[in-house]
């Protein structure tokens, strides 16, 4: 039916008339969504035209407006009217009289009416006083009677919000927050409020009324068809249950999924958990969008007093290699060019979130658009920013929901599309299934000091669920699917089947210690039998909580965790005979390192070598080399590590590996002599590579004391903003019983930060403890060291002492 045939049903301005074109315009099957909405204001807007017209033919000084949801012509079957009867007071019994042979009819036909009757004086004024008036006023749209009157109060009206924005716009996101936390989060309810919850038709009118404020706008991208889902979804509601409800209860979800064509209930809500995720993310760029200009607003005056009228420049500092923080946010440096650096997305991802700062959806739009896709595996820095990203903690949701919005989470995880906005119909999840290993791995980043592998726990958290976009078992579609995610990501091939193991055997811990006889033997063997290795368990250990938590309140207690604490224990008594730790026997040194030896022996002083290590792949695929080999052969005497690693720390250079050792030189050069090797793998925090020639004049220096190191830490460090950051987990240092037989093995993890292994080498210096040889390794933003020490005569040391130089190192980690 054409509009023309919908005016012709209903040129009857009674109820009856406007009744039958209401019905059967409903009951058409042909129009559905944008086309039926506005067909149904444009019969509602007929017919009320009728009713003014009729009840006063030559009305002057008075309009009918439609404001509100009506206003913008999206009138669902169910939806109230919200009308405005605007006069200029010349004669209000004129007006009362008009306004009952208004709304009499609509109420007689059982439709809901929400109606004012005021002039434009007192329509102001209302909404200087109600920010909903304001708002239902700023879709105002003429029906019928004086034009001038309603555009005279539209643009009173725009005039009114644009001046009153500074003082408005905090006071609509109060209104949005206060809502949201009364009705949740859209996209993760299973009986979701499509109008009320965050993410949801409110949320989208508040960002078309800060678009009009002209203050900030919203990104537009996906944002028109979000809001048409939601719509769509509403109408579809109505029809079913005949009411004019909002909330999408689970019974009526098949019939609305129905309704709209689609082939079930999960596919409904996944179709409303994407267009809420839209507008959520909107609403966070534009909020801090305008929260930063109305800073700006506030501080600008003083800037020009201070800068004599000029105009302040942004201040720019560097987070890491292409990106900076600006304006409290992480964007790209102006040097950056995501087209030849493909880690660049991840890059910025984690460093925005180690820094705890929003990624700036301008620099998020450039990458998605210009970079280049990742080889085959992954080179080693993609993966070790993704882990950095994955361990930041709570600021890791809104920069990967950054990277979402843009699809680049698909592009680095094609695995990922099958889970996202996926629901979860158990009471216990409160989470859809792409949310949840984003929480798992948010509350695994607070474990990773209890395990020797936070790389592999951390990608655990995020894979283990990943199963649940496959038909079948999850754990068991999720092991092939994990095996194929973590080969692409570059981890070798015992990794590969560590975390394999983690994603199959998630589930093991938990559902063994409530559901099985921890007294019999065969439990306990069959999970050590599943799990295989010690560091296996404890990697399955952290998983298990880190899942539960990330749950819901109902999945997790003191009571569980007990019982799966003393499964773990029990288990690993089983484990500890048959992988008992040894210390690893060092490796014949190189040619090339008992040529530094020697030569470091000759001269007595250190000698160095840098040598690049790009990673495998075509040249065009590899770029520039992503770290370098540092050999470094120094005479064997105290204060080497503190040295090395304050010299490395001022240069700013990561070691992502390293080793130290003793090694005894050729008999025919000395036979008694002997000299410290190290073998480090480094990188640039940004920008490029010191010269050899430069970090050996600086080690020289620290060597025999003439830089201070502690004083230039000291002075960059104040030199530089102090961020907010993420609270990371607490360093933990402890002692590994019999580890080995020459020396005390104490283990450090803590959080990587420059000049880290600079204030280890100090501490133990100051301890009078010798590093017999160190296995240092940074895993995201984890470091992980273990460092073999001795009594300065060779001997491991004794217990207490031992005991009192972990608590020592822990406690100058604190600080």
């Amino acid at each position: 039916m054409t509009r023309t045939d919908d005016r012709k049903e209903a040129d009857d301005t009674g109820p009856s008339g406007y009744a039958a074109a209401r019905l059967h315009l409903l009951n058409e099957g042909v129009r559905s969504g944008p086309p039926r909405r506005t067909a149904l204001a444009g019969l509602t807007d007929d017919w009320l035209t009728g009713l003014f017209t009729a009840a006063a033919p030559a009305a002057r000084g008075i309009s009918l407006v439609a404001v509100g949801g009506y206003g913008r012509g999206e009138l669902s079957p169910r939806s109230d009217l919200d009308l405005l009867l605007l006069h200029d007071g010349s004669d209000p019994a004129a007006v009362a009289a008009l306004a009952d042979r208004l709304w009499y009819p609509v109420w007689d036909l059982g439709i809901s009416l929400d109606h004012s009757v005021r002039t434009p004086a007192e329509a102001r004024k209302t909404a200087g006083e109600d920010l909903k008036v304001q708002l239902g006023l700023l879709d105002a749209r003429h029906l019928v009677g004086d034009l001038g009157l309603t555009a005279g109060l539209r643009t009173a009206i725009l005039a009114d919000w644009r001046n009153q924005a500074p003082k408005r716009l905090p006071e609509l996101q109060e209104l949005c927050a206060e809502r949201a936390e009364r009705h949740g989060e859209l996209r993760f309810l299973l009986e979701p409020d499509l109008k009320e919850a965050r993410g949801g038709l409110r949320d989208a009118t508040a960002l078309r009324a800060v678009a009009a404020s002209w203050l900030a706008d919203a990104p537009r991208e996906g944002l028109a068809d979000a809001r048409r889902r939601l719509l769509d979804a509403r109408d579809a509601l109505h029809l079913v249950t005949g009411r004019a409800t909002d909330r999408l209860a689970l019974q009526e979800q098949d019939q609305v999924a129905a309704e709209l064509g689609l082939l079930d209930a999960d596919t409904l809500l996944r179709q409303v958990y994407e267009a809420a995720r839209v507008i959520s993310y909107a609403g966070d760029v534009t909020w801090r969008e305008v929260n930063r200009v109305l800073r700006a607003r506030a501080v600008r005056p003083r800037l020009r007093a201070m800068l004599g009228g000029g105009k302040p420049v942004a201040e720019r500092s560097p987070l890491a290699e292409g990106v900076v923080e600006q304006d409290g946010e992480a964007v790209l440096a102006r040097t950056a060019r995501p087209e030849r650096d493909p880690v660049l997305p991840l890059r910025a991802a984690a460093a925005a979130a180690q820094a705890a700062l929003p990624l700036s959806p301008h620099a998020v739009r450039r990458m998605a658009a210009t970079a280049r896709p990742l080889p085959t595996p992954w080179p080693a820095e993609a993966r070790e920013q993704l882990i950095t990203l994955l361990g930041s903690g709570r600021p890791t949701v809104d920069v990967w929901e950054a990277l979402e919005a843009e699809g680049l989470i698909t592009r680095l995880l094609p695995d990922w599309e099958r889970v996202r906005c996926r629901p979860q119909r158990n009471a216990v999840h409160v989470w859809t299934v792409d949310r949840h290993l984003i929480e798992t791995a948010v509350r695994a980043s607070a474990l990773t000091r209890r395990v020797s592998r936070p790389d592999l726990l951390l990608v655990a958290a995020l894979l283990h669920d990943i199963g649940k976009g496959w038909p079948g078992d999850h754990s068991v579609a999720g092991e092939i699917i994990a095996k194929d995610v973590a080969a692409r990501l570059g981890f070798d091939r015992a990794d590969v089947t560590v975390l394999a193991t983690l994603v199959r055997h998630h589930l093991l811990l938990v559902e063994t210690a409530t559901r099985r006889d921890l007294d019999d033997p065969a439990t306990v063997r069959a999970v050590a039998d599943a799990v295989g290795s010690e560091s296996t368990l404890e990697l399955l250990h952290a998983l298990t909580e880190a899942d539960a938590l990330a749950t819901g309140p109902a999945a997790w207690s003191t009571w569980r965790g007990s019982l799966v604490t003393d499964l773990v224990r029990r288990v690993s008594a089983v484990l500890a005979g048959e992988h008992p730790g040894t210390e690893p026997e060092p490796a014949a040194p190189t040619a090339e390192q008992e040529r530094l030896a020697i030569e470091a022996h000759r001269t007595g002083g250190p000698v160095l070598a840098l040598r690049a290590q790009a990673e495998p792949g075509p040249p065009e695929e590899t770029g520039e080399p992503l770290g370098v080999e540092l050999l470094i052969a120094v005479p064997d005497q105290p204060g080497v590590l503190p040295a090395l690693a304050g010299v490395l720390a001022l240069h700013r250079l990561t070691v992502r590996t390293g080793g130290l050792r003793t090694l005894r030189l050729p008999d025919d050069v000395d036979d008694d002599g002997s000299v410290l090797l190290l073998d480090w793998r480094v990188a640039a925090e940004y920008g490029s590579l010191p010269q050899a020639s430069r970090l050996r004049a600086d080690l020289v220096r620290a060597l025999d004391g003439s830089l201070d190191i502690t004083g230039r830490l000291a002075e960059r460090d104040a030199a530089y903003p102090r961020r907010r950051g993420r609270a990371a987990p607490p360093p933990r240092v402890t002692v590994a019983p019999a580890a080995s037989r020459h020396a005390t093995v104490i283990e450090v993890r803590a959080q990587d930060a420059p000049g880290l292994l600079f204030r280890i080498g100090t501490a133990l210096e100051k301890a009078a403890v010798r590093v017999r040889s160190m296995h240092v390794s940074t895993l995201g933003a984890n470091a992980v060291d273990a460092l073999y020490v001795t009594t300065g005569t060779g001997a491991p040391l004794p217990g207490e002492d031992a005991a009192s130089v972990a608590r020592m190192l822990e406690e100058t980690l604190r600080e």
